[in-house]
């Protein structure tokens, strides 16, 4: 059963993704340079952790300032508002395919607390972390 909730909950994640009009939106702007992805990815893997700018930008061995133009460039996203979707993106699913409490997945998902992830999350998505979990539940019912 587990199973099927995981499944169930990547593929609401999944398709919520294609419901924006942002998602169709063409942005050629040529390759990606290396550090970005390297950047991408390391936010990818370690959304538990403190990620600041300065550290990002440190670790590709950019100016802060540099490196913010240069990933808003390649991904139409401020680097911060990219961690916190990104941060929110797995409080979803999380939400969705466990029983952890709020305060447990704002620590997993990297918020230094509840009132501050509470305060991200309906910024990302509208609507409380308690209304989005009472939405996903009528909609698994």
């Amino acid at each position: 059963m587990s199973t099927f909730t995981e499944t169930h909950g990547i593929l609401l994640q999944l398709v919520s993704r294609f419901l924006i009009p942002e998602v169709f939106e063409n942005k050629d702007t040529g390759p990606v340079p290396a550090k970005i992805l390297s950047a991408i990815s390391y936010i990818q893997l370690n959304l538990h952790r403190d990620l600041s700018v300065s550290y990002l930008a440190k670790r590709a061995n950019l100016h802060t300032d540099y490196f913010s133009r240069l990933f808003y460039q390649h991904t139409g996203e401020r680097p911060v508002r990219y961690i916190h979707e990104k941060r929110i993106e797995r409080a979803q699913y999380l939400m969705v395919t466990t029983q952890m409490t709020y305060a447990e997945i704002a620590t997993e998902t990297g918020f230094e607390n509840v009132f501050y992830f509470s305060k991200i999350f309906k910024k990302i998505t509208g609507m409380s972390p308690g209304n989005y979990k009472k939405q996903m539940d009528l909609v698994n019912f």
